[in-house]
């Protein structure tokens, strides 16, 4: 049994980080899905509310490695 994560930048702030590409929050920014870091996200989120925006959701294991099992491509 094995697992995987990817490695991108941040949408954010840039920054590299891993990631759970099934699980991650995202923007999608002409066709693509960008992923977002959690301190982007922690960042955002009182921004969004105050502007009666939902939070961006946070899956569980967002931030983790996957099950080798759990691959869709």
């Amino acid at each position: 049994m094995g697992a995987y994560f990817m490695v991108g930048r941040c949408f954010g702030c840039k920054r590299p980080f891993s990631f759970n590409p099934h699980r991650v929050p995202s923007v999608v920014v002409d066709g693509v899905r960008e992923p977002v870091c959690e301190a982007c996200v922690a960042i955002a989120n009182p921004q969004r509310e105050r502007n009666g925006l939902e939070p961006i959701r946070v899956l569980p294991g967002a931030y983790d490695v996957v099950d080798e099992d759990e691959r869709h491509f």
